[in-house]
């Protein structure tokens, strides 16, 4: 798979634009971001690392965060959605809140400046 560009190019109209947005309002609460893969998923990349990747699913939108430990870490933020170790889902009618994708993409941040938070 290739890049975000790649890959939002690819998918219905409707699902580009929540996918899209999800990863602009990523980009905006990322100082430096790129466009990469990671796990063979499209991803936007922070400083040489996997930041978030967003996909299509069969039954729901998925966000990857890259982390076992930021979906535990902005839990308030994802009150009403699904999620667990390291995916947060969603259907595109009931979309993540902006809110909520700039915790993820700040506690993402954190982990990537100061990988001692992982272990913590």
């Amino acid at each position: 798979m290739g890049t975000v560009d790649d890959y939002l190019s690819g998918l219905e109209p409707a699902d580009r634009a929540v996918i899209a947005h999800v990863y602009e309002i990523a980009r905006a609460a990322a100082s430096e971001t790129e466009q990469g893969t990671s796990y063979g998923m499209p991803a936007l990349m922070h400083r040489g690392k996997a930041l978030i990747s967003v996909m299509r699913t069969k039954k729901h939108i998925a966000v990857y965060p890259f982390s076992g430990r930021v979906p535990e870490v902005v839990a308030d933020a994802l009150q009403g959605f699904d999620h667990d170790k390291g995916t947060i889902r969603f259907q595109p009618e009931h979309p993540l809140p902006d809110d909520a994708i700039r915790a993820i993409v700040a506690a993402r941040i954190a982990e990537i400046d100061d990988p001692s938070l992982r272990r913590g």
